[in-house]
């Protein structure tokens, strides 16, 4: 049986996946480590969402291994893979994909719920996010009554508001115009940095991927860079103009 990493977040190593017989990743290998923030950066169409969904558990790779923690991911069930996933897992997409009949509190604190958490805890802790993000006057509005960049910011509160080991960042602000561009990032890096969150973010914005500790490129499936870190860069240095 083979070792599992010794102190890494996430690795993958060697994930091989294809969709319809066309190849989206191949032979892609990385390491992520705890608190830190990862971008993966490539053009549209290269993998990156493939990827993504291979190192949070909504995929498994044809061929490959992801581990967390020290566990495999890759031979989870589908349902320990899902608990997985709202346990420790967050998620933002460039669509904000929340449930139109509950209110945006409810939508951030929809992971707690779902986990169990008493309803006052729950509201408590969605409404720190929302404040954090600058959407709390919104609280008891339905997405419906939101702007675009308001409903990513109200996704935005959902995905951390478990305080997750991950978050996978897909896109996340892609359709944001720049200054709400900067306040969601800012909020994620601030995350990473007092949580100890890693924030594994996929983009092809070559300013957003300059707002990582590391960058690595996919291009046609395939990453370039070191999966070790040793190319790491300081985010510190690292800052988005208004």
């Amino acid at each position: 049986m083979v070792d599992p990493p010794d102190s890494d977040v996430i690795e993958a190593r060697s994930l091989h996946h294809s969709h319809s017989g066309s190849p989206a990743l191949i032979a892609v290998s990385l390491r992520t480590r705890r608190g830190e923030v990862l971008a993966v950066h490539g053009p549209r169409g290269s993998g990156k969402t493939t990827l993504l969904r291979c190192l949070s558990g909504q995929t498994v790779a044809d061929e490959g291994e992801v581990w967390f923690d020290g566990d495999p991911v890759h031979t989870l069930s589908p349902l320990r893979r899902e608990r997985l996933r709202r346990e420790r897992f967050g998620w933002i997409g460039p669509e904000s994909s929340l449930v139109p009949e509950l209110t945006v509190w409810e939508n951030a604190a929809l992971p707690l719920l779902l986990n169990g958490a008493p309803r006052r805890h729950a509201k408590a802790a969605a409404m720190e996010w929302l404040e954090r993000l600058d959407i709390d006057g919104c609280a008891r509005r339905r997405p419906y009554g939101l702007t675009r960049a308001e409903r990513q910011r109200t996704a935005a509160a959902r995905a951390l508001v478990g305080e997750p080991a991950v978050l996978f960042a897909d896109e996340p602000t892609a359709a944001l115009h720049r200054a709400d561009r900067a306040l969601l990032l800012r909020t994620l890096l601030a995350a990473a940095g007092s949580q100890r969150t890693t924030v594994v973010l996929a983009t092809h914005d070559t300013e957003v991927a300059a707002l990582a500790n590391r960058t690595l490129a996919l291009v046609d499936g395939r990453l370039t860079g070191s999966p070790d870190g040793t190319d790491a860069e300081g985010m510190a240095a690292c800052s988005l103009s208004v």
